[in-house]
This record gives C-alpha cells, structure tokens and sequence, in this order.
C-alpha cells in the first residue's frame, strides 16, 4: 500500500467534520497520525482499531496519515503559500544554529547542516534522508556521492525518506524558512 500524508495547519478541524477510526500502533497505542475512513475493525468507545496498522495494511485498509503542520497556521492564503514557495530561501541560514533550531524536521541536526551547507531543495531533501537511520551512513559523503545512492531502498529494514517525502519536506521547510524571514522584515 502507498504511503500518503496529508498536512494540515490543524487536522482536528476535518477530522471533526469525517467520520473516520484512529490506527493502532503494534504496542497497542494510537497511532499519532493514521486514520482510516473505511469500516476497519474497531473499539466502539474509542474509535481506534483492533488491529495495528500493519495487519491492517496486510488485509488490504488504507491508512491515511493526517499532519498537523503548525507552519501552515501562519500562511494567509494560497497566493501568500505560492509566493513562499517560489523564493529563494537565504541558504546560509542553515549554517545558523539558531536559526535552524526553528524549523521543523531539522531543528536537530544544525551540526549536519552547517557542514553539508545545501543550496538547493534537492539537496535539503537529501539532509532529510540522510538524517533517517537507513541512510546515516551516507553522512560526510560529497554532494556527488550523496546523489548516486540516497533514493535507493536500503537492504536494511532501517527507517528510511523516499524522495518524494523527503521533497515535499524540504520544501514545506523553505516554506518555514522564508516565512521567519518575512516576518523579521515585518517587525
């Protein structure tokens, strides 16, 4: 089954409106971001499933992971996204530790940033593979070297970023980053 996450500046707002069931996990909690909006089996006093997600996934449900993306909060409209979207992020940002401390996903991994310095949204993307433990190992390596293997399936069972997910982060984090920068200039 493909993977699919939806952001949302508050996911409650909809799911409030779906008529949805909560996945489980495999330690038997709820799933933080999975619902189903199929009659998966579930607990009718709690709503979440009986079965964790990969069961689930096996006997053929569809989980969709539903995001809360707290940046999209501060977005007034699709022109005002468009236009956050199409600038060209201050690059040397990343090598600012409190700079990166703000953004999502890499606020962490400031040390990873300032030596790697990505230009490009591709090559954040790459940082956020990288970051995943399935492909830490590529740490270090060249920009060259980064590229020719980082979107391959590791042989491991290692957590890992496909590139389209890894994509679509970077660039909800060029999003974040040109956001800070607009509102320092409108302070």
């Amino acid at each position: 089954m493909p993977d699919i996450d939806i952001d949302f500046a508050d996911r409650n707002i909809i799911l409030e409106k779906l008529k949805h069931r909560v996945a489980k996990l495999d330690t038997e909690k709820k799933h933080n971001t999975g619902v189903y909006f199929t009659e998966v089996p579930c607990n009718p006093v709690n709503n979440v499933s009986t079965i964790d997600y990969k069961t689930a996934d096996k006997r053929g449900y569809f989980k969709l992971d539903f995001l809360n993306v707290s940046l999209y909060k501060d977005i007034k409209d699709e022109d005002h996204l468009n236009k956050l979207i199409q600038k060209e992020p201050l690059w040397t940002l990343l090598e600012h530790k409190d700079f990166v401390e703000q953004l999502f996903h890499i606020g962490e991994h400031g040390t990873i940033l300032e030596s790697m310095k990505p230009q490009s949204v591709e090559e954040l993307a790459m940082i956020l593979a990288i970051i995943r433990p399935g492909k830490r190992h590529l740490l270090g390596k060249t920009w060259k070297e980064v590229s020719e293997t980082i979107w391959k399936k590791p042989t491991t069972n290692e957590y890992y970023f496909k590139k389209a997910h890894a994509i679509a982060y970077a660039m909800a984090i060029v999003v974040q980053m040109n956001l800070i920068c607009e509102g320092l200039v409108n302070a």
